[in-house]
């Protein structure tokens, strides 16, 4: 009964505290990252060895199975590990324990397989290691096309513009793109004109490799003056492959051209990509860890309007998929029923309760029953989702409960008898309802204690919804106990009159202004 005591004394003190939180938690909702489900923390780090030409046999015996052995020996916190071997290419996942610091144990994973490198074969690709998160996902797909452009140029601008650019947008991850051409020198051998002149194929390698170097040459210093020296050892353009010299035959210098044809050409096309069946390029952005989908597409999109007029003539870049398009609706969806729930609940309370004033104190209530939930979502670092905003919309029909027994024991005390002075009537309506109330909350609360025994994705998925119902019923309780009992202070004294009369309402207000006083600082 003290709080309600200390409420009814400093009634301002709780209004303005009440303004805070609805100030706070609207800033909070339009804040907080937005997304379809929470962030699952799937404590799992990847390897991937890259090694061109090498069998998958040889992938998983040379390289994959020494690069597992040396991981066990050093790395802590491990649960399991899984692998794949393919041709020139060898992955392997190793999952950790949930309690386990994913940071540290990234640098060990890192620093262990830095020193296998000598157990491998020679002239391997030292990993690729990267952190798996479930919440990296693709939250907006680019095609590039363009009639008039080729496959080539596709590419090139997928990988050299687009993906540079849209890289520096906040929270996004752009990989590398699918579809086109990667754009490759190639020499066509002939081999016939090879054959004829004595040559081999290693033979154009070797040319092409030695005449193809890039050699730092310093500067040299001239009287006063210091020059940068530059060296001819790389064709500047591809045509100058071709006047590259192979070999001395008889006195006769044979070229490059004399034997292969140079030009600009494109590796082995893998993937495919078609925009309204023509040929174009896909550019994929990921979405972080602890991200807003919704933010980072609206970024994107703001970085492609200002990249437009510097696009070449005939390129163009659709959206083929867009997440967010998604999140809102879910999001928006799970909104416009929480506030249908919220107005017909308003709505009943206004017909059996029978006063306005009672249901604006209960409508007022509620929300900030609410954002006081919100508030602590943010601050514990959750997102809001579906499984938040479900709770919420849960927890809607739960939240009347504390505010309407509390008025409706106001009511029935201020008409009992002839009627109790409205103060009087708060707080013994206040205190034959504060251990039942408790009760009721703690019992509803207490049902959410199982998700702590979840494990896994559920866990991640699971805990922000019960945390949002458990959090908006204790705020509600304390809201019963603080806000309801000044803002009944405050509005039902009109109603004090119909039921007590006028006589004794006059008594009442001499009463409550020589007991209550002006409020402290």
């Amino acid at each position: 009964m003290g709080i309600v005591r200390l409420a009814l004394r400093r009634p301002y003190t709780v209004i303005v505290i009440g303004l805070l939180i609805a100030v706070l938690g609207i800033l909070s909702v339009l804040t907080m990252s937005t997304d379809i489900f929470p962030d699952i923390n799937v404590p799992v780090i990847s390897v991937v060895w890259t090694d061109v030409g090498i069998s998958p046999q040889d992938m998983e015996s040379r390289v994959v199975l020494v690069a597992e052995r040396i991981i066990t020996t050093t790395v802590t916190g491990i649960e399991h590990m899984e692998s794949q071997s393919m041709s020139g290419v060898g992955v392997i996942k190793i999952y950790f324990h949930p309690d386990a610091k994913i940071e540290e144990a990234l640098a060990e994973v890192t620093s262990i397989q830095q020193t296998v490198l000598r157990n491998l074969p020679p002239g391997i690709t030292p990993p690729l290691i990267v952190r798996y998160s479930a919440s990296s996902v693709p939250v907006l797909q680019l095609a590039i096309g363009g009639k008039t452009l080729s496959e080539e140029k596709l590419y090139d601008y997928g990988q050299n513009f687009f993906r540079v650019e849209l890289a520096t947008v906040q929270g996004a991850s752009v990989p590398f793109p699918y579809g086109g051409k990667p754009r490759q020198i190639m020499v066509d051998i002939n081999s016939q004109a090879l054959y004829a002149r004595g040559l081999s194929p290693s033979d154009v390698v070797n040319a092409v490799d030695l005449q193809n170097l890039f050699l730092p040459s310093g500067t040299v210093k001239i009287a006063a003056r210091e020059y940068l020296v530059q060296l001819n050892g790389s064709p500047d353009v591809v045509s100058q492959f071709n006047n590259l010299p192979i070999k001395t035959v008889n006195g006769s210098i044979i070229y490059l051209r004399d034997v292969a044809q140079v030009h600009d050409g494109y590796a082995v096309q893998t993937n495919i990509v078609r925009e309204n069946g023509v040929r174009a390029a896909l550019v994929v952005v990921l979405r972080s860890a602890g991200a807003s989908t919704v933010d980072i597409v609206n970024r994107v999109k703001a970085r492609l309007a200002q990249l437009e007029p510097s696009y070449p003539a005939g390129l163009h870049v659709e959206p083929l998929f867009d997440q967010s398009v998604f999140v809102k609706a879910a999001v928006g969806g799970v909104i416009k029923e929480t506030m249908i729930a919220g107005c017909l609940t308003a709505l009943v309370i206004l017909l059996f309760l029978g006063s306005w004033r009672s249901t604006l104190i209960i409508v007022v209530s509620i929300p900030l029953a609410m954002l006081s939930s919100i508030l602590v979502l943010k601050a514990t670092g959750n997102t809001i989702n579906v499984m938040t905003l479900g709770g919420l919309s849960l927890a809607v029909g739960i939240l009347v409960d504390d505010a309407t027994v509390a008025l409706e024991n106001i009511h029935r005390n201020f008409g009992l008898n002839g009627g109790k002075p409205l103060v009087k009537a708060i707080l013994d309506g206040s205190q034959q309802i504060a251990l039942p109330a408790l009760v009721a909350t703690l019992s509803i609360c207490i049902v959410f204690v199982s998700v702590v025994f979840l494990t896994g994705p559920a866990k991640y998925l699971f805990t922000p919804m019960a945390l949002t119902v458990v959090f908006a019923m204790l705020a509600s309780y304390l809201l019963s106990r603080t806000l309801v009992p000044v803002m009944a202070h405050l509005l039902l004294r009109p109603e004090v009159a119909l039921h007590v009369g006028g006589a004794t309402h006059q008594k009442y207000a001499t009463a409550a202004s020589q007991t209550d006083g002006p409020e402290k600082a």
